[in-house]
């Protein structure tokens, strides 16, 4: 398994060697996550979960293209993904603590 940084060394390499920088700024990045995002959930619409991931290769290349489009945001603002995941699951962390929220579905403000 690589790391964020090799992971995304190959996505600006393949991005770079396009020109389409250029085309990627925060906004449409954004936009371009969230059209992703409903392209994944199109496999599962009408459909239970388990007949959604008999298409697993449709699920892999969606997942992916939400990735991908999720580290050109994160590089566009100079973040590093590896620490943004960290202090968010902190965060978490603190607002779903295992004595209240184990076992349970419910939102923070429902615990």
């Amino acid at each position: 398994m690589s790391d964020t940084s090799d992971t995304m060394e190959r996505i600006n390499k393949f991005r770079d060697e396009r020109n389409w920088r250029q085309f990627h700024n925060e906004k449409d990045l954004a936009l371009s996550i969230s059209i992703e995002a409903a392209e994944l959930l199109e496999i599962f619409q009408w459909k239970s979960s388990e007949e959604a991931r008999k298409d697993f290769e449709h699920l892999k290349e969606e997942i992916a293209d939400v990735l991908i489009y999720s580290y050109m945001l994160a590089d566009n603002l100079n973040l590093n993904i590896d620490e943004i995941i960290k202090e968010k699951l902190e965060k978490n962390n603190l607002k779903y603590p295992i004595e209240k929220s184990k076992d349970s579905k419910h939102k923070y403000d429902e615990l």
